[in-house]
């Protein structure tokens, strides 16, 4: 093993450079942890190719070797999907030196990047090309386009725009056996057979690694408000939300529902945030944005907010009087993830349902695990313009955080269990990665795991790409 080793190394010097082949123990450690600190892998080498034909010449000198390939991006994943199993025997692909943007099209209003580009930074591309991609994460700063792809991210403008996959033109792959698909076209119809880029979107870099992709850019916002609400329940949230859709329509862009213990967890960790409306058990942030420079739309909002304060659905408002007002507000939201983490270890369940049952699910699995977990705290937070929660579990105020993950897979089941029996997901926007697989071996229809199962052995037979996640 040692001396297949020595020669697999010098291949992969041979292709990305010796020092683009990271073996020393301090230099690939922080690719061999997830960004949750759950799962701890071993590789034989973090490979860094700079192009797509030394991707694919790195998986076609692993495959030959009998060495399984484990695709990386910005390792900001919440199921350990892009983290080595503890053989030891895999090369980790890190793809954090492909991260260009190739090309921007104004008239087509697409930009071809490169799949280890920061998104922030592919956000910035198309703001400075007078246009705007509008996938928006927290962690927007360090995850990758190609990281987003792999696991179909939602993030907060999902009610306007979608999921990742909506916003994907074409692609270009790195198959399993290292040859290139490229299938890169900024085409809005192409009916030719199969739509293949779809089987990659989502798949976590079990069928292939994408290397680049052509998105979809839309017109600037130029007009933006921002809207933080109280509410008695999230009955009243869901009443908010058909409220606003029917006065905004697509101008309605983000709709988040946060409770009042998860914003607090948020300030305790960052207490120079704002706090405008303390006191309530469940608030809403709104965005709503225009491409219109002269519009009413801050008085819109407004109306629509008083009215809904006069008919008892919204408790209070305020409404961001300047971009750093809104930039703030979005902090408190966007920094509840972060703050889970510094908490310490805590049970996570990313769950989608139709947005109308909602508030049943939320009273009858609230009250079960107040029942079964006595103490635990509840970190409830989400998109729920598009019926995704993040409901999480905190221990007991005063229990070791890592003796209350023993209750995991009882909390799994019980959570899982209700939002099956209401018609939803286990897993809306964070993927399966190692975390799920058996919720997807439990919840998905033997068909549909049928299915998975013959595209993943036409596509990698020999079960080369990112072994061990989601099947």
């Amino acid at each position: 093993m040692a001396e297949l080793g020595a020669t697999l190394h010098a291949r992969l010097a041979a292709i990305v450079g010796d020092a683009h082949v990271l073996t020393a123990p301090a230099d690939i450690a922080p690719f061999l942890v997830d960004w949750r600190d759950r799962y701890h892998g071993a590789a034989h080498a973090i490979v860094q190719p700079a192009t797509t034909p030394e991707a694919a010449a790195t998986v076609a000198a692993c495959v030959a070797a009998g060495v399984a390939i484990v695709p990386q991006g910005g390792n900001t994943g919440m199921c350990g999907g892009a983290t080595p199993d503890g053989s030891g025997n895999t090369v980790v692909l890190s793809l954090v030196r492909m991260n260009r943007v190739r090309a921007i099209d104004r008239a087509n209003a697409t930009m071809t990047v490169e799949a280890g580009t920061p998104l922030a930074t592919v956000r910035q591309a198309a703001t400075n090309a007078g246009l705007d991609f509008p996938l928006s994460l927290a962690s927007e700063g360090s995850c990758t386009i190609g990281g987003n792809l792999a696991t179909n991210a939602g993030g907060t403008a999902v009610l306007r725009f979608g999921n990742a996959r909506e916003l994907v033109l074409g692609l270009e792959v790195v198959l399993a056996d290292g040859t290139i698909w490229d299938g890169l076209n900024g085409l809005r119809k192409n009916n030719t057979g199969y739509d293949l880029k779809q089987l990659f979107i989502g798949a976590e870099g079990t069928l292939g690694i994408i290397t680049a992709a052509v998105v979809k850019l839309f017109p600037q916002p130029r007009t933006r408000v921002t809207a933080l609400a109280a509410i008695p329940s999230v009955s009243a949230a869901v009443d908010l939300l058909g409220r606003l859709k029917n006065l905004l329509g697509d101008r309605l862009t983000g709709f988040e529902l946060m409770s009042g213990f998860s914003l607090a967890l948020s300030r305790s960790h960052s207490p120079a945030l704002p706090d405008p409306l303390p006191g309530h058990a469940w608030y809403t942030l709104v965005q709503v944005d225009d491409t219109a420079i002269d519009t009413p739309l801050r008085e819109s909002v407004e109306s629509a907010l008083e009215a809904s304060v006069s008919d008892g659905v919204v408790l209070d408002a305020v409404v961001a009087a300047s971009d750093t007002q809104a930039a703030r507000l979005w902090a408190l939201r966007e920094n509840i993830s972060e703050a889970q983490r510094r908490e310490g270890p805590n049970i996570k369940h990313d769950i989608s349902l139709p947005v109308s049952g909602i508030p049943a699910f939320v009273d009858e699995c609230g009250a079960a695990l107040a029942a079964a977990f006595p103490g635990a705290r509840l970190v409830v937070f989400g998109h729920l313009g598009d019926g995704n929660l993040h409901y999480n579990l905190s221990a007991p105020k005063g229990e070791a955080a890592a003796g209350f993950m023993a209750n995991g897979e009882a909390a799994n089941r019980l959570v899982h269990d209700l939002v099956a029996r209401a018609g939803g997901s286990f897993s809306a926007e964070h993927g399966v990665g190692q975390l799920k697989r058996a919720e997807l071996k439990k919840y998905k229809s033997p068909v549909e795991l049928a299915l998975m199962r013959t595209v993943k052995a036409a596509l990698d037979p020999h079960n080369m790409m990112n072994p061990g996640k989601i099947l």
